[in-house]
């Protein structure tokens, strides 16, 4: 199998936030990655901009070094890596004053693409769009990246549009969200909809239930302080998990264009019902054979911070009508393992004797860390004294599918940003879909504070609170068990 790579238009992008974290380990490797693969030409220009008081020079050599942490020997060739860094510049900038606007301004052309990477706090990206509008640097081709947080709630959100709408179209403005850029998300819409096998049974007659896991060993750590003002709901369920069940949910577009796509994502919100407050278990990782607690990590021992929730909820229209979708995250958690599983009625009669067991064909969806496919089917177990049945997978992984070409599917953040470069929308939000999502979330957490809800506290490494377990078996149903 040969992967097709397809150039894109010379551009520059101006990464703000250069020297960042993210920039380092996530959107400039990426970018390493698509120069190898011959993705980005030759023209093209790499702009960091950030507060940090450094020359072309400092900034190639801490790419250099950051190309080197976060890509494996294997991956790298150390004359590439040169010629790579080569193609960079840099610039000090005050995003809230004047400082290195000229420099900037200087170094932009209007006769290539031009796109412009918010990888920086939400509180400068109104700053920055007016200095971008002001010094003549964005033209009607522009493009600019915003990372989530998009608003903490729909008021901020809404607040946050505005300011983006004073100086660029929604056309331009592509809301990120790396989930979204995973292969295995859109194989998800690839299995739906372009085999006659799966789209027929994606309805309330063949599905009994949806569960949605994005489980990690991590804790808050370092991001405390960011954390504790936000919590799982605000940090994972309101983009990442909405965004799957989106997309797990959402009726066939009429084509597979930007608008279509996010379209049938944004009908899939507005029919949310909305969540009962027994439908809805929140946790926090507590102390645990040495490890700290959330509130310990949080530097507040009265936090009533939600690292864990899961929810059940519905999806009111006719192919959902009457299934739970159940939603579930956090952190500290047994394994590194997000999925979505899709599991099947049971057969509506019983052909043979199967001593009592459920057996059940079940879709599961990996999202990471081994991005693949897994249906369980029920076939005869071998060997004589009847028919006796077991349950076998059919199991798709890319790395043993895909061979030696495995190393080649792009990361999320280098095909989302290809995209930005190509100006295809579709794997980004727009703005009422953010707004959409907020709508939905804000009563939930409206409903915690004025029950002065607390969570419900669970070991660290675990499957999270026990009572996550209870919800899911008063509905005679059990989760599947977090494991990469």
């Amino acid at each position: 199998m040969v992967s097709r790579v397809i150039p894109v238009e010379p551009f520059d992008l101006v990464i703000f936030g250069g020297t960042g974290d993210l920039a380092r380990r996530k959107i400039l490797p990426g970018l390493y990655r698509r120069f190898v693969a011959g993705q980005m030409p030759k023209e093209a220009r790499i702009i960091g901009a950030a507060r940090s008081d450094l020359d072309t020079a400092g900034y190639r050599k801490m790419i250099h070094e950051a190309i080197h942490e976060f890509i494996a020997e294997k991956d790298r060739d150390e004359t590439l890596v040169q010629e790579f860094c080569k193609g960079l510049e840099y610039v000090t900038i005050d995003a809230m004053g004047e400082g290195g606007w000229k420099e900037m301004a200087a170094l932009i052309r209007q006769d290539v693409i031009g796109a412009f990477y918010f990888s920086v706090a939400p509180s400068l990206f109104g700053a920055l769009a007016e200095r971008l509008h002001l010094h003549g640097i964005s033209n009607d081709t522009s493009r600019i990246v915003v990372e989530k947080p998009f608003g903490r709630d729909l008021e901020t959100a809404r607040e946050l549009n505005a300011v983006l709408a004073e100086h660029f179209e929604e056309s331009q403005i592509y809301r990120i969200d790396h989930y979204l850029g995973k292969e295995t998300v859109q194989n998800l819409m690839a299995v739906r909809f372009a085999n006659v096998l799966f789209e027929p049974l994606w309805n309330a007659q063949y599905i009994d239930h949806i569960q949605i896991t994005a489980a990690e060993t991590v804790g808050v750590g370092g991001r405390g302080g960011y954390y504790d003002k936000s919590g799982a709901m605000r940090d994972m369920v309101q983009n990442h998990l909405m965004q799957l069940l989106c997309l797990t949910a959402m009726e066939p577009p009429s084509k597979f264009e930007p608008n279509a796509v996010r379209d049938e994502k944004l009908k899939v919100i507005r029919s949310l019902e909305p969540v009962e407050p027994h439908h809805i278990v929140r946790g926090q990782y507590d102390a645990h054979e040495g490890e700290p607690s959330y509130r310990e990590d949080a530097g507040d021992l009265k936090s009533r911070t939600d690292s864990f929730v899961a929810m059940k909820c519905h999806v009111a229209n006719w192919r959902w009508a009457g299934v739970p979708f159940y939603l579930r995250t956090g952190k500290k958690l047994a394994d590194r393992a997000s999925e979505i599983v899709v599991v099947f009625k049971e057969p509506p009669h019983h052909v043979f004797d199967a001593d009592g067991k459920v057996h059940r064909n079940v879709l599961s969806i990996k999202l990471q860390p081994n991005e693949g496919m897994n249906l369980s089917v029920t076939i005869k177990e071998p060997g004589p004294g009847g028919m006796r049945l077991m349950d076998v997978p059919l199991d798709m992984s890319f790395a043993e599918t895909l061979g030696d070409n495995a190393d080649a599917v792009p990361e999320a953040y280098e095909r989302l940003i290809m995209d930005v470069i190509r100006g295809n929308q579709t794997l980004f939000m727009r703005g009422d879909e953010v707004e959409a999502a907020w709508s939905w979330v804000d009563p939930i957490i409206q409903g915690w504070e004025a029950r002065n809800d607390v969570p419900k506290t669970y070991d660290v490494g675990s499957q999270g609170p026990t009572d996550a377990e209870t919800m899911m078996r008063r509905d005679g149903r059990e989760w599947m068990d977090i494991k990469a």
